[in-house]
């Protein structure tokens, strides 16, 4: 005789567009293999951001990310003490003080993994456009952000 173990339920809260409803949903789906039932809070728009700035849910499905994946932006806004943007309002002022000194990215991002400051489930990719008359330009793997300098093209 096989015991199942008695689900855990859980509400996922996002934002009611496609972007933010698709990650949600395919995150559901995922948790009841590990026995975790999840319930879609679908969100409309104006009352998204209000909602997770009050902390209100139990887990979150947001998008983040910077207008540039600049990682002494990107730290500063979603992981430091404080932040608007730290909607788990993690806070560790030793890791910060990394951010402060430009320290090593991946020893940064390897502190906050092992913290799970905010766990990642979901790795949005993006197209871009080139053309062959232009080189000298590295094209990224992991954003379409974050190649944007152009001083070799």
């Amino acid at each position: 005789m096989t015991l199942i173990p008695p689900a855990v339920s859980v509400k996922v809260a996002t934002r009611n567009i496609a972007q933010y409803r698709d990650p949600a949903i395919i995150l559901i789906d995922q948790v009841k293999e590990i026995y975790i039932d999840g319930e879609l809070d679908a969100v409309e728009t104006a009352n998204w951001f209000p909602k997770i700035a009050r902390k209100d849910y139990m887990v979150g499905a947001n998008l983040s990310g910077s207008g540039v994946d600049d990682p002494d932006a990107y730290f500063f806004e979603h992981y430091a003490c404080g932040s608007e943007r730290n909607y788990t309002n993690y806070c560790n002022p030793e890791l910060e003080k990394m951010y402060e000194r430009n320290q090593l990215v991946w020893e940064i991002d390897r502190r906050l993994q092992e913290d799970a400051a905010r766990p990642m489930i979901f790795d949005y990719r993006l197209g871009t456009c080139r053309s062959p008359a232009v080189h000298g330009i590295t094209i990224m793997v992991n954003s379409l952000f974050n190649g944007w300098r152009f001083e070799d093209a």
